[in-house]
């Protein structure tokens, strides 16, 4: 009997992204190796790593991170389309997958990216690989976007977070999904009725504590955007990144709903932070703990799918 064609839906979700990795390793270590990957954002990353086989070399660069690290790639463009460039980590990319074409790859893949403007869901299945995975983590606002094809491209998450649909129309006949944000927005509701008599409290930088020291306070300024302060207290980057995710959620829900996959994979991730890259440690780890509670359900789904 003939195994059916996998196809793997790997989800946006910035640091939480690191968890894909233990997800695809231990898929493929009990014999699941999938046919398709399809990716959107972090998602179109670890995927493409993985379709050329580099997902080790991305373990071992995920591990490596440390705040100060993750620092260093960021880029700042104040005066572009985007607070970063995102030209370091694309050179970083370049490093090591600048002579792959997605067409010529042995596993049938995509990158989910948006047109800006149009808002058209745009699937990236040609052309060089670390173009497609630099469009499709585009995030809006943070990353500049990027041009393919005479297209202005950013972050696929804000039109297909996690890619269910594209995984069939690559031919997939069975569909695992990887949800990253499941126990983060899962419990979302209504507040019907919310008001207070204590003060008023507008999240704003007090200058009054910040080092004058010309180039020193603008670059610690920045590392308290995107890795907070010790009041909690949101800096402008946590505040457009959650407001994207918070939607990415929302859309998530409705196009599962619509065109659900056959097994769904969910990391416990809420204690990750969306910019914590430096916590490798504790994501990839939660990505294995998640699959290895879903074989058995995977070996079920492979048996009874097999022609």
């Amino acid at each position: 009997m003939s195994k059916p064609k996998l196809g793997i839906a790997l989800g946006g979700g910035a640091a939480r992204g690191w968890a894909h990795i233990g997800v695809l390793k231990t898929l493929i270590s009990a014999g699941f190796e999938p046919d398709v990957i399809v990716g959107t954002s972090i998602g179109a990353v670890a995927g493409g790593c993985c379709a050329v086989g580099k997902n080790d070399q991305l373990e071992d660069f995920a591990r490596s991170l440390n705040r100060r690290r993750v620092f260093n790639f960021l880029d700042f463009n104040l005066a572009g389309s985007g607070l970063i460039t995102g030209q370091r980590l694309c050179d970083k990319l370049d490093s090591h997958l600048d002579s792959y074409r997605i067409e010529d790859l042995s596993k049938g893949f995509a990158a989910i990216a948006t047109e800006l403007g149009t808002g058209h869901e745009v699937w990236l299945k040609r052309g060089r690989l670390v173009d497609a995975m630099h469009a499709s983590y585009a995030m809006p606002g943070i990353f500049r976007p990027v041009k393919i094809g005479g297209r202005w491209l950013i972050d696929g998450a804000l039109v297909n977070p996690i890619p269910v649909s594209v995984c069939r129309a690559l031919g997939a006949q069975a569909v695992i999904a990887v949800n990253l944000n499941s126990d983060v927005y899962g419990k979302g509701g209504v507040i019907y009725d919310h008001g207070s008599s204590t003060e008023l409290t507008v999240a704003e930088e007090s200058s009054a504590d910040e080092p004058r020291s010309n180039g020193r306070a603008a670059l610690h300024l920045l590392h308290r955007q995107f890795f907070g302060r010790g009041d909690g207290a949101p800096g402008i980057s946590t505040v457009m990144v959650e407001a994207f995710n918070i939607t990415q959620d929302r859309i998530a829900r409705a196009r599962l709903a619509g065109d659900p996959p056959d097994l769904m994979i969910a990391p416990q991730l809420s204690s990750i932070g969306l910019f914590d890259f430096h916590k490798a440690d504790i994501a990839i780890p939660a990505g294995v703990d998640a699959t290895e509670q879903m074989l058995d359900q995977v070996d079920r789904l492979v048996s009874a799918m097999a022609a």
